[in-house]
């Protein structure tokens, strides 16, 4: 028997659904930010293996020469970003919901139960409540870099108003890597989650967008009482 099971409340879907295109914006006015002093490269000794980015993806994004245009949009979007991550914080301390989302001692080694058998090299899954310990550790790690981009984006953005928080987070310069390492992140994170989504099938994207999803139960049925009442018999006389 399949019955309707509630999952996720409103304010976790809607602050999970503004957050996309926030973010989805954010990244693309900081590659329009970035194209103007575009340094950074992964070297070893002295042959550079990677370079963000090839001149190929600037063309097909067409990138340069919009400086002014992604600053514009990056610090609009910035406050989006900050006050809907803001509500989510909120609202997973005030309504306890956090107990199922911090990792605990032992998720990390679940968490690699959980990836053996996503890769099919595990026959079972690890028990789990409404997160799997994987899903704990991404989710938290989420909301720790998103404090970390808008402590660091701040940074970048103030440096001589908040010289104070530039200092704290290594200087102008190390902000800057920071701020971008966190955005790698971020599309490293959509990925996989994109990728754990499609995997998981329609039930689980349902669920994130109704706040429901859809269960098998198996039936209950009622055990026959071996106790006859005697009511129930024909009378039978004997006199």
């Amino acid at each position: 028997m399949k019955v309707i099971k509630e999952k996720h409340s409103f304010l976790m879907r809607w602050t999970h659904w503004v957050n996309f295109p926030v973010l989805t914006v954010m990244i693309w006015s900081g590659l329009l930010i970035y194209w103007a002093n575009d340094v950074y490269t992964i070297t070893i000794f002295d042959y550079t293996l990677i370079h963000f980015f090839p001149q190929w993806f600037y063309d097909v994004f067409s990138i340069p020469q919009r400086l002014a245009e992604g600053m514009a949009f990056h610090f609009l979007f910035m406050w989006f970003f900050i006050l809907n991550g803001a509500l989510y914080l909120l609202y997973t301390i005030f309504s306890g919901s956090w107990k199922q989302l911090l990792p605990n001692r032992h998720s990390f080694t679940e968490a690699w139960q959980v990836v053996l058998y996503d890769l099919h090299l595990r026959k079972t899954a690890p028990l789990q409540g409404k997160y799997n310990a994987a899903q704990r550790i991404a989710y938290t790690a989420i909301i720790v870099m998103g404090i970390g981009s808008t402590v660091t984006g701040l940074a970048i953005y103030k440096p001589v108003q908040l010289n104070w928080l530039t200092w704290l987070c290594g200087g102008y310069h190390l902000a800057r890597i920071e701020h971008f390492g966190l955005t790698i992140g971020y599309v490293l994170f959509f990925v996989i989650h994109l990728a754990q989504v499609i995997r998981a099938g329609w039930n689980n994207f349902r669920a994130v967008i109704a706040g429901f999803e859809v269960v098998d139960q198996p039936n209950v049925t009622t055990p026959v009482n071996s106790v006859t009442d005697e009511n129930l018999l024909p009378h039978v006389s004997h006199e």
